[in-house]
């Protein structure tokens, strides 16, 4: 009996009163009250974010919520007003933000100053590079590349030193501006399988290529004659013309036919009759409608440095 008092009498635990095989009985353990109310509280701030800011699929649409528009001036330039999303935040933070009023500023100094000064200046140059870079990856990259490496036969590259519009700063923006087309008819219906031969091996002698002098012979009569007429656009020194867009012939820099990429002569050969025949038509749109003169501004530095400038 002394031993029993002795001992601290634990309280008898409470349970559901379900009981299984006779011995197996549920324990009845409620949840701690903070967490109830946490639950309840989460709960009711759910149905409040739903109401105001959207949160449900609906088909191919979803719930806007109420009384959270957001103004802000969008891409091309005109208030736009909008219900609350991230983008739209973050693009009147751009443009009411510490950040904003500075960039307004420097935009505003980058409009009033020449080509020369700017690249001159180093502050505003590090200001362009650093705002074109996010122009050029929106709107130059799916083509040209992040790298601006382009892709031969479609895009050019706009990291070497080779224009085919012209590399000053005001041809550059014209190309921005104003978009290229870059176009050379198809000779397949115009020259027989032996004079596309010839003009071929004349092209790749251009760049240094050993090719045989009688095949190298035919082919220039060609080219410079009336019957292959190339020299109207790539001069009869094949050394091009920017106001046409036609490429440089003599410095082994290929945009169009991928001769670096072959590994033998006859692919090489292939390359360049390939284009020969078939011709080129290769489009840039116009920037003129989508960037502002600021945005084609600072991204023609941008391209301009990319190319080792001109």
């Amino acid at each position: 009996m002394s031993e029993t008092k002795g001992k601290s009498q634990q309280p008898a635990v409470q349970t559901t009163g379900h009981a299984w095989d006779g011995d197996i009985q549920e324990f009845n353990n409620p949840l701690p009250t903070w967490w109830l109310w946490s639950f309840y509280a989460s709960v009711v701030f759910a149905i409040i974010y739903w109401i105001f800011f959207p949160a449900w699929p609906i088909g191919d649409s979803y719930t806007k919520g109420v009384m959270n528009n957001i103004t802000f001036v969008n891409d091309a330039g005109v208030l736009q007003t909008s219900h609350w999303n991230t983008r739209a935040r973050l693009l009147r933070e751009l443009q009411e933000g510490d950040a904003a009023a500075v960039s307004k500023v420097y935009l505003e100094k980058v409009a009033e100053t020449s080509y020369s000064d700017i690249l001159q200046d180093a502050e505003m140059m590090t200001f362009a590079r650093s705002v074109a870079k996010g122009i050029f990856g929106d709107n130059c990259t799916p083509c040209h590349g992040a790298g601006a490496a382009g892709v031969i036969g479609l895009f050019p590259n706009l990291a070497d030193d080779d224009w085919l519009w012209g590399g000053t700063p005001e041809e550059i923006e014209a190309s921005i501006q104003h978009g290229r087309f870059g176009f050379m008819p198809a000779f397949k219906a115009v020259l027989d399988d032996k004079q596309l031969d010839d003009v071929t091996g004349y092209v790749l002698s251009l760049s240094g290529h050993e090719i045989e002098r009688g095949i190298v012979k035919r082919g220039r009569d060609i080219f410079r004659g009336k019957e292959g007429g190339c020299y109207y656009c790539h001069t009869s020194a094949a050394t091009g013309l920017k106001s046409q867009g036609a490429a440089n012939l003599t410095d082994a820099v290929w945009t169009v036919a991928d001769v670096i990429g072959a590994d033998s002569l006859e692919a090489k050969n292939s390359a360049v009759r390939n284009v020969i025949e078939k011709g080129v038509q290769r489009r840039m749109p116009p920037w003129s409608e989508r960037l502002t003169p600021e945005q084609i501004k600072l991204l023609t530095v941008y391209v301009h440095e990319l190319g080792g400038g001109q």
